[in-house]
């Protein structure tokens, strides 16, 4: 089983940039299932249901979120209606939608994903330790296929949860930071890990955000209207392969449009 992990989507030019690339990803890597961070894609602050629809007819199919997953109110009943469109599990059980979905995918194969949320410097309503051992042995009833996004601030979060399951998931994925680490690697029991894959976005920024705008901020402290750059667009994430048991033999990331 292949599966084509994308990390966060900022913006329009982000989104196009995804639709664009989709086709070229499928022929060269030709995945079973893709998933994508989709949680900035309407300008930087959440999806639009427009946007989870566009991307579910293009071919993606899993949606996750992050800490910007409420921004946009039109999506709340999609997270409601749409089970392949995620948000974190450990965000309000109060909270529109669900962290978790098995899918059946191409090849025969039943893959699940679930969405979790950091708990250092972001808000979470319970911390991803406290809930993830139970998620993940729910997905393992149904399939050996588990596909984890953490979407977490503090890289030691997301190393620490790699190593805990380390061998009960096929990969466990890091997002949120838009900065794609260099430490894709699977773990010796079996999981595929990389504590971020990156963005889908504009990289002439500031993690997706015009830098002028960015900068002026750190300079003055004072508050500013953040809007997404447009230059140097690229298509960020990892492709892992695993064999029939749900262990992964191979994690490799791929950074489309980058400049060689």
């Amino acid at each position: 089983m292949r599966a084509l992990l994308i990390g966060d989507v900022v913006g329009t030019p982000g989104m196009r940039a995804l639709l664009e690339a989709l086709p070229g990803l499928r022929r060269d890597h030709d995945p079973d299932v893709v998933v994508v961070n989709a949680e900035n894609a309407a300008s930087g602050a959440g999806t639009s249901a427009k946007q989870a629809r566009e991307l579910l007819a293009a071919g993606v199919d899993v949606l996750t979120g992050g800490n910007h997953t409420f921004r946009q109110a039109d999506l709340y009943p999609v997270l409601e209606q749409e089970p392949r469109v995620l948000r974190p599990a450990n965000l309000s059980d109060r909270a529109p939608g669900r962290g978790t979905v098995v899918v059946d995918v191409r090849g025969g194969w039943r893959v699940a994903v679930v969405n979790l949320i950091g708990s250092v410097f972001l808000d979470a309503a319970h911390s991803p330790f406290a809930v993830v051992d139970d998620l993940v042995d729910r997905a393992r009833r149904e399939t050996p296929f588990v596909l984890v996004d953490l979407h977490a601030e503090a890289t030691s979060e997301k190393v620490a949860m790699g190593w805990h399951l380390d061998g009960r998931v096929t990969a466990l994925v890091g997002t949120h930071t838009h900065v794609q680490t260099a430490d894709a690697r699977v773990l010796p029991g079996g999981t595929a890990y990389i504590t971020d894959l990156g963005m889908t976005g504009p990289h002439e920024s500031v993690i997706g955000v015009r830098r002028e705008i960015a900068v002026k901020r750190f300079l003055t402290g004072l508050p500013g209207r953040f809007e997404p750059a447009s230059r140097d667009v690229r298509v960020q994430g990892v492709v892992v392969e695993a064999g029939p048991d749900g262990r992964a033999v191979s994690i490799a990331a791929f950074d489309l449009g980058a400049p060689r």
